[in-house]
């Protein structure tokens, strides 16, 4: 990425959708929430004493405006291919395959996949997962940190000088609540220190403790079973996703997670919860619904950023993904918010000659 000299101004005074855009960060680019405890090594492994904290905004919808409620229902019934997570995919001639769902979260639900699920794991030859790096991510991560254009601000630019006083203020007071001085990371990229005031304390005790995330446990137990592991993108790419978000972007979204407080935990508790229940349809139109309306320059922000870190992505991975299906018996598990659209995978390769079939 080029940076403009002299040094980027504060960022302008937009507010992209930002509870949309956090869940998309958290949702779809797990290795946020991995920078997340690489940073915060001081997080102490006592997962079983941070409850996970959180209310079901269904629930509280349902009840306070249930017609706002219904008008969710009627979005997310119009997204194709949104109420399911396992997807059998199938073309004359081959065995078949398997598309499933997953949440980059280590909560136990989610590594309880469902029977149907689980069978089509155990029983595929191969496995595909997003990045197949993550079986030692820690390797990766310290090769990834000798390259600062990743992650750290190019010399003269740091975080004070892209966000106003407000918003630095905001921001470090969510650092401070992490035990982390600001002085540490004014000269990271906005997106690393996003992800030091976004994962939810639940899920960083659990992943200091040492448990996998699903994706890793998949690709773990995929190579202690003897399968074939592939990977659609690597780590760096995904890093590149992220450190090639405007800057202005990258500081707007950090200053917008600052302000949500429990609401962010809120967000979290409720994807999860549509997620275990397979409507992973319902989160977009649950979010878009429950933040505020984004004026001219924050649609254009929004744009932007959903097409980096979504379509783009989607498209290369359905790209990568159909040389991998054409022996057939192959598992391949990726982020939820990747199936549904008519941009996502389910439809993509849906439009490849592939017959795709919800397995609820």
């Amino acid at each position: 990425m080029t940076f403009l000299s002299p040094p980027l101004v504060r960022a302008p005074e937009f507010r992209i959708n930002r509870t949309l855009a956090v869940a998309i960060m958290l949702h779809f680019v797990f290795v946020v929430s991995f920078f997340a405890v690489l940073l915060l090594a001081t997080v102490r492994a006592d997962a079983q004493e941070i409850a996970c904290r959180g209310d079901n905004l269904i629930d509280e919808i349902g009840r306070d405006d249930p017609e706002l409620l219904a008008e969710i229902r009627k979005k997310a019934d119009q997204i194709p291919n949104g109420n399911s997570l396992l997807w059998r995919i199938e073309r004359d001639g081959s065995v078949p395959s398997w598309l499933y769902g997953t949440m980059h979260a280590t909560d136990p639900r989610v590594l309880s996949m469902s029977p149907a699920a689980r069978a089509a794991f155990e029983g595929a030859q191969t496995v595909v997962v997003e990045s197949s790096e993550i079986t030692n991510l820690e390797t990766a991560m310290a090769s990834l940190m000798t390259d600062p254009s990743l992650t750290m601000l190019e010399a003269g630019t740091t975080l004070q000088s892209l966000l106003s006083e407000s918003d630095l203020d905001e921001v470090e007071s969510a650092l401070k609540g992490r035990g982390v001085p600001i002085t540490f990371v004014a000269k990271m990229q906005p997106w690393m220190v996003f992800s030091l005031i976004s994962v939810p304390d639940c899920e960083l005790a659990r992943r200091a403790q040492g448990v996998s995330f699903l994706d890793k446990k998949l690709a773990d137990d995929a190579l202690a079973q003897g399968k074939t592991l592939e990977g659609l993108e690597t780590l760096k790419e995904q890093l590149s996703v992220l450190s090639g978000l405007p800057l202005d972007v990258q500081a707007r979204l950090l200053a917008d997670t600052a302000t949500l407080g429990d609401t962010l935990d809120d967000v979290t508790a409720t994807m999860t919860e549509l997620y275990l229940d397979g409507q992973v349809g319902m989160i977009m139109p649950l979010v878009e619904a429950t933040t505020i309306e984004p004026d001219a320059a924050d649609s254009g922000a929004y744009a932007e950023f959903e097409k980096n870190l979504v379509l783009k992505r989607n498209h290369t991975m359905a790209e990568r993904v159909l040389p991998m299906l054409e022996a057939g018996n192959t598992f391949v598990a990726v982020g939820a918010l990747h199936l549904p659209g008519e941009e996502g995978l389910v439809e993509l390769l849906r439009n490849s000659g592939y017959t795709m079939t919800a397995v609820r």
